[in-house]
Formats: C-alpha cells, structure tokens, sequence
C-alpha cells in the first residue's frame, strides 16, 4: 500500500556512490561533454525531461530552468550499470522510509552554471495516480559541488490549495487510507502555486549522497553562484508488476 507520507517524506543515504564510482561516472559525462558534442546538451538543447500540459517545450524550459542548465538524458550504458547497481545496493535503506519503492527509472545527468538553477514544482505521482506504475520519489546524487550556491531544497505547505482529490476507495487502486493527489500545475505555469506560502528547507549533501524527495514535495534548486554543480537524478516507482524489495539484515 503506497502511504501519503512516502510521496511527502525526504531523506538521504550516505555514501549511496562510492568515491570510486563517482570519480569513474565523472570521467564518463566529460567524455559524453566534449567541446564538439556538449553544445547540444546546453544552449542547442530544444527539449526537456521536464513536461508541462498545455505548454510547448521551450515554455516548459523556460518555467522550470529559465537560465538553462545542461541535460543528457540518456547517459552511457556504463554510467547506468553504476547507478542501477548503487539502487540495487540501497534497497534496504530505502524501503524502511519508502516502501513502496520497487525499481528506479533510468538516470539523467544534469549539470549547472552560474545562475542556473530549477524553479520549486512537484514531480506528482502520475498523470492518472489511478494507473501503474506510480512515481513515489525523486532521488538526486551529487558528483560535483558547485564552488557556492545550487543548494539543493524542499517546501513545505499546509495550504488546502495544494491539494485536489482523494480516490473514493484506496485500497482498491492500492492506496492507504487517507491518501490524497496533489493538484495539476503545482509549478510556476501556476498563479495559484506561485501565491501559495511555502516554507523551505535547503541542503546540500556531500558528493556521493543520494537525496530522495516524495513526489508530491515542492522541491528545487537555488542558482549557483561560482562553480558548476554536477548531479544525476531519476524517479523511484512502485510497479504492481514488480516483486515488492526485501528487506536487508
């Protein structure tokens, strides 16, 4: 049963990639990066992983990371294999705060400048929270850390304005009692989000750390001021196809 504090929750495992791991994915992006091919991952990019119902791309983008950032969302097979591999490893960990968690999406790379950075918006649990698979989480893991600024935050809100609709009987689409879906538009495409009072908790976990975030948790990221950060993010689901994860000893 998927519980409304996992798509609310936030938390982190430390060492998630290995100093190893993260050196090695390191060397990977830049060999993805080079001054001949990186051009079309940053200002020639046209597309986003970011979506927004109603809006073109290029609004989409402009919402979401209106200084532009770099974005490869499809990494190296090898890059995939280290990360799916460190998942794999945090199982345990994860299931005793998401439980519902059953496979992680594949990774993005995402990198920021000076300036850049994401604008607060939720990730929600699906288009139709009502159809399988379900995002339950965000998770973000840090490879290299801006100079000052890309503080990585979450916010907080009591508004009722945040909140849509309860499914009449949760635990016959697999819900606990007492679920309930945020709102279509909860991002900056939105007035009424832009106007609702929010309360933010920054962080900025060490490189290696994975950040999980539920996927009805306004989150973002503050501009870098020096520097570059460097990150790879994906979505953990629940899939009522998948074997629910064991627990580790």
């Amino acid at each position: 049963m998927i519980h409304i504090a996992e798509t609310l929750g936030v938390g982190t495992i430390e060492s998630f990639l290995t100093d190893t791991e993260r050196t090695h994915l390191a060397k990977l992006t830049a060999d993805v990066l080079t001054p001949e091919t990186g051009a079309r991952f940053a200002q020639e990019r046209r597309t986003s992983i970011h979506e927004i119902p109603g809006h073109t791309p290029e609004q989409a983008m402009n919402i979401y990371e209106p200084a532009g950032r770099i974005e490869i969302p499809t990494i190296p097979d090898e890059a995939e294999k280290i990360l799916q591999g460190a998942f794999d490893r945090a199982r345990p960990a994860l299931s005793r705060a998401f439980p519902s968690i059953t496979t992680c999406r594949p990774w993005t790379y995402v990198e920021y400048g000076p300036g850049q950075h994401i604008t607060p918006h939720l990730d929600g649990i699906a288009p139709d929270p009502l159809a399988w698979p379900r995002q339950i989480a965000g998770i973000s893991v840090v490879i290299g850390q801006a100079e000052a600024g890309g503080e990585f935050f979450v916010e907080t809100c009591g508004s009722e304005h945040l909140w849509n609709r309860q499914p009449p009987t949760p635990a016959e689409h697999g819900y606990a009692a007492g679920i309930w879906f945020a709102h279509d538009g909860a991002d900056n495409s939105s007035a009424w989000f832009q106007q609702m009072p929010r309360t933010r908790w920054s962080a900025a976990p060490a490189p290696g750390t994975a950040l999980v975030y539920g996927s009805q948790l306004a989150h973002g990221t503050a501009p870098v001021t020096s520097g570059r950060c460097a990150k790879f993010i994906s979505w953990l689901i629940a899939d009522d196809h998948a074997p629910a994860p064991t627990s580790g000893r």
